[in-house]
């Protein structure tokens, strides 16, 4: 049995199932994990996650923020956006159904056998991996209770909060995690977050969330995508960056979880 780790996908159907195809996935033998971002910006997101739904059992797939965003404009809660290509779900007969399967998808996934974790954007250095894996499950639990609607639209307000704090309403808690597993890219030691940086580049103050030697989860083994910049490049031999920006005209990438090895189709 082989695992494989696909990025960001985005709506970009052909390129993965080209992938599958170079890979030879076979489901019923191999396992995929997908690091969030299934939907959005590319030209098919229906049928990317119609067939993700489809694997059942042989897929895990974690929440990114393109994700949130459809289940929050699927709600009601925020408007599409102009560049959106969400539509084809919103409009198809099987639509809540769709959401109703969005909605409990983790945000996190770790393997124990494997001991490796899967999130969309990564995992500050304030946190060990069982903080994580709690916090993880703390929100997975409320987008998939009954008032998530109330929960989605908090975590769609404009405000400043950008630090994790214990002291924080629960609510509050919720929307640093989200951003932590959906959004992060820059953080400073204590866990303060830069959100507008989308480059490869820190700015002042900042870092790449994983380039904290003495943070807890300095040494463990992280997949995660969200970040194109980096073109699959962190210089962390345990830390994995899989999206290749094939949404942008880059390529889709799937690495194999046993030896670590990467395999990609380009976008066209």
């Amino acid at each position: 049995m082989a695992v494989y780790a696909i990025g960001d996908i985005q709506g970009c159907y052909d390129p993965f199932r080209r992938l599958l195809d170079k890979i030879k996935f076979k489901p019923g033998k191999d396992k995929l994990w997908i690091a969030g971002d299934m939907v959005n910006r590319g030209p098919d997101s229906l049928a990317t996650l119609r067939f993700i739904k489809s694997l059942g059992d042989d897929c895990i797939s974690v929440l990114g923020n393109h994700d949130l965003h459809l289940l929050a404009v699927a709600s009601g809660i925020r408007p599409a956006k102009k560049k959106d290509t969400l539509g084809p779900i919103l409009n198809a007969p099987d639509c809540d159904e769709l959401i109703h399967w969005l909605r409990y998808r983790p945000v996190l996934h770790h393997d124990k056998r494997l001991d490796i974790t899967m999130v969309h954007a990564g995992i500050p250095p304030i946190w060990t991996i069982k903080q994580a894996r709690l916090y993880a499950e703390k929100l997975e639990q409320a987008l998939q209770a009954n008032d998530y609607r109330e929960l989605l639209s908090y975590l769609f307000t404009n405000d400043k909060l950008n630090t994790w704090d214990k002291a924080l309403t629960r609510r509050a808690r919720l929307k640093m995690i989200t951003a932590y597993f959906t959004r992060m890219r820059f953080c400073d030691e204590n866990g303060k977050l830069d959100l507008e940086n989308k480059t490869a580049y820190a700015r002042k103050d900042f870092y790449p969330w994983f380039q904290f030697p003495d943070s807890p989860i300095y040494k463990e083994t992280i997949v995660f995508g969200h970040w194109a910049a980096l073109e699959g490049i962190t210089g962390r031999k345990r830390i994995h960056a899989i999206d290749t920006g094939c949404v942008w005209g880059g390529e889709m990438t799937a690495l194999n979880l046993k030896n670590f090895q990467r395999t990609s189709v380009p976008a066209e």
